[in-house]
Order: structure tokens, then sequence, then C-alpha cells
């Protein structure tokens, strides 16, 4: 009996004592963000309108060189999600689930709610063909409102398709693919017509609810745009020029290009108005370009009513932000267009973070980091533990020295059926072998060198007086990713 006493006693010890620390503990607001390229105010583009995205970097660290693991969504955001790399969680593709191989894993958001966080998620966190009830407290937040097409003449479209895809005998993500409307919409509507105005809303408002909850909040808003299709009420088209929109400097593949570089941008072909086959006329690539800087400029203003709640609930003191795209995207660059490859364009995304107290707020950092990192530097800057099964580092002391020395390489893959691309990006190269996904056999290699060919327009992996500095990337690759994974 007296034991028993004395065992509750602790236990109520312990649920104050963490009650407590967590009270203490800063809140956290999550922006994922679909198909998001370093094109930004912040990161030297000065033709795209990204005043409140820039506010935040005003403020925050911007992460210059922030690469993922894979450049599709789903292999990302379970690599950020579940700080594992591909290769541990077996997720390369759209269908599958990482509970399938790894269904113990503790996600970000779990590791939070042992802490005493209050995790909330809404719009595209996962990929958007499933979630992971166990990262959340609550079920998934969905807006009431907000549709991916408004125009009724572009909605007809893809009831055609799709009706025209079920008579061919399609179904599930064949069905979905065939029946796309067009690639761009635009329509004089408020933001809220379209689904990220609305789910932007819906954040809003569960920011002020979080604020009277006594635990602190771990709060995802996870944005579609700049996802294909293009759609964005008017006002945001209007805010560039068309005549202006300069097409890709490098429309065209990269000299000694290997067969695995490259795709057919299958992805963007689905759509109604888009060429099944063949390049695209200047036109359509203008005009492409024309509506993902509208859908960028929407996002942007999304974003922006977030961060201006945060500041109207005096929230924004004691709330790190982390603003993420998912991977980078091609917009005509080696004559190709999305994302699914190991070029920089792909690999390369842009990620902000704003911690309260950080010493170097309005900093920027070339220090090379990859999204398996920022599951263990959100722990850091909230001040919990980490558990033992993650893959990346803590990237929360360049938030107070951003020009300290850091990692060596950041990693990156993809499959290509029988082959897998490993990718490693240093300070000064990119480096790709296509193994054997049985063998390990080096089937090609791919070298560009960014201190001379930083749009990566000519592979030099083959050249004669190239070869001692292959052989070594080779090596300092295969021993990079041995360490990478050796931590589980």
């Amino acid at each position: 009996m007296k034991r028993t006493f004395s065992l509750l006693m602790w236990i109520s010890s312990f649920v104050w004592v963490a009650a407590v620390g967590a009270a203490e503990r800063p809140n956290v607001l999550f922006i994922p963000v679909d198909d998001l390229r370093i094109e930004l105010g912040c990161y030297g583009a000065e033709h795209i309108h990204s005043p409140h995205i820039d506010r935040l970097a005003q403020t925050g660290t911007v992460f210059l060189r922030a690469y993922c693991q894979q450049a599709v969504c789903s292999p990302s955001r379970t690599s950020l999600m579940t700080g594992l790399r591909p290769d541990s969680t077996q997720v390369y593709d759209l269908q599958t689930h990482f509970r399938t191989h790894v269904p113990d894993v503790v996600t970000l958001g779990q590791h939070f709610q042992k802490y005493g966080y209050y995790c909330v998620s809404m719009g595209k966190v996962y990929h958007g063909g499933y979630d992971d009830p166990p990262t959340w407290s609550e079920p998934a937040r969905r807006p009431e409102g907000g549709a991916g097409y408004v125009r009724e003449e572009n909605r007809q479209i893809m009831v055609q398709r799709r009706a025209e895809a079920k008579q061919r005998g399609l179904t599930g993500i064949a069905l979905s693919r065939a029946a796309r409307g067009n690639a761009t919409e635009m329509a004089d509507v408020p933001d809220n017509a379209y689904t990220d105005g609305a789910i932007a809303e819906l954040g809003v408002e569960a920011l002020r609810e979080l604020k009277q909850r006594d635990e602190p909040f771990f709060l995802a808003v996870g944005f579609l745009k700049p996802h294909l299709p293009f759609n964005a009420p008017r006002r945001y088209w209007d805010l560039y020029d068309p005549e202006k929109i300069e097409l890709a400097a490098n429309p065209f593949p990269p000299k000694n290009v290997t067969r695995f570089s490259l795709t057919n941008w299958g992805e963007l072909r689905n759509y109604a108005d888009m060429p099944a086959k063949g390049d695209l006329t200047e036109e359509q690539a203008r005009h492409l370009r024309h509506g993902y800087y509208a859908c960028v400029s929407f996002l942007d203003a999304n974003v922006g009513k977030l961060l201006d709640e945060l500041d109207r609930l005096d929230l924004t003191d004691n709330t790190i932000v982390v603003l993420w795209g998912d991977h980078g995207w091609k917009l005509g660059e080696h004559n190709s267009w999305c994302k699914h490859t190991n070029f920089e364009n792909d690999t390369q995304a842009p990620l902000i973070i704003r911690a309260p107290g950080q010493k170097a707020p309005g900093s920027k950092t070339r220090a090379l980091v990859e999204f398996v990192d920022i599951y263990p530097t959100l722990c850091e800057l909230a001040g919990l533990d980490l558990p033992d099964h993650l893959e990346g580092t803590s990237a929360a002391p360049l938030l107070d020295d951003p020009d300290q020395p850091w990692k060596a390489v950041a990693l990156s893959q993809y499959p290509r059926g029988s082959v897998m691309g490993y990718s490693m990006r240093t300070d000064r190269y990119r480096f790709t072998a296509w193994k054997h996904r049985k063998t390990q056999q080096v089937e090609a290699l791919e070298l560009y060198d960014h201190d001379v060919d930083p749009a990566e327009t000519h592979n030099v992996a083959g050249d004669d007086d190239k070869a001692e500095l292959v052989e070594s990337l080779l090596q300092k690759l295969d021993e990079s990713w041995q360490a990478a994974h050796r931590s589980r």
C-alpha cells in the first residue's frame, strides 16, 4: 500500500513537472509548401512578389542551401516527418505508407505530443493520398470551402475527361491522372474561393483557438500551391507582366547527360491543354512561368495571413515558425519541367526558420542542410530530447552563428527502375552515382562543378582530367551514405 502511494505521488509529480515545462515551451507554426523553388525575394529573385515570406526571412534565418532527400512529394515529406531517409523508410513513390516498413517510428508530431504539445494539421502535410493519425492530437482539419478550379468551363473539362477515362477502364491513380483539367486558371474571385485561401482562413481560426489552450501547440498548415495546376485569383497574375517574364537560361539537356538523369515530365503532360509529347512553345513556357509566379504570390499572401495573426494574438515572440518547400521544380531548365530528378533545381528547396531568442535574426546561411535535419532542429529549438532513430543533425546552432563550419555534404536520391541515383552536394560539386539497386554496381556517373557551371549544363564525370576527382568523390559518396544511416 505504501509502495503504491509512493508510486502515485511520483507519477503525479512527474506529470506536474512535465506540464509546467510544456507551458514554458515555444509554440510551433509549421508551414509545408508544395513544389516551391528557391525563386523568392529573400533568395535574391527580385522579379518575384513575396513580401510576407521575405518579412519572415528578415526576422529569421534563410537556409540558402537546403536539400530534400528525394525530389517528389511523399518521400520528401516522409523523410522530414520521420527523420529517416528514403532508404530507411522504403518510401520512394506516392503509394507506399512509411508505417508499412517502419511501423513503430516516432514521427515529429508524436514526439512533440510526448512533451505535452497539442498537435493539429490541415492542408497538405503528408502526401495528399494519406495521413498518419498518430502524428496528431486530433483528426486533420479540413476547410469547408475552397476548390481547385472555380471556372465552370474548367470543371467541365475534368468531368468530361474523367468520364472518358472510365470508359477506357482506368481506375485509381491512372484515372486521377487522366482526369486532370487545364494546367492554369485565373479568376476574379476572393482568395478563399481556392483551396489554399480556405486553408489559410482555417489556420487563422486554429491559431485563435489554440492560444486559449493551456499546453503549447504544434500547428501544421500545409499549402498546395504552387503545385500544378497553376490556379490563382487574377490579382496575383496581375502582379506580373507576361512580356517581361524570362524563360529558362539553360533550356537544353546537359552535355553528356546520362540516360537516367532526366524525365519526360509526364506530370505536366497529364493536363488537358499540355502536349502529350514534344517540346512546349515559348508562349506555353512563358504562360506556365506566369502561372507559377502567380501561385507563389498567392501562397505568399496566405502565409502573410498566418504571420499577421501571430502578431495580432501576441504569439510571435513565443512561436517557432518554419516554412519549407518539399522540393524544387523545373520551369524549363534542361528542356524539362516538374521535379523527379537529382538536379539542383529539384533537390534544392526553400527553408526559413525563425525562433524566439535566436541571436542572428535576418541572417542567411550557406551551410549545407538536409530535410532530415528539420526534425532534430525543431526539437532542439523547443528544448526537447532527441529520439534515437534520427538520421539528421540539428541545424539550430546556425540560427545563432550562420557562418560557422558545418557538414560537408547533403545527400539526395532518386530511383529509376532497377537503378538508384545517389546524389551528393558538396560545397563545390554535385556528384551522382547511378547504382544497380541489387548489385550496387555503378551504371553511370554525373559531376557538375558549381564554381564554373552553376546551371549544371555539362556533365564532366567522363572527362579525362576529372578521373582522380571522380574517384575521390565516389569514395566520399559511399562513406557519406554509410555514415548517414549509421545512427540506426
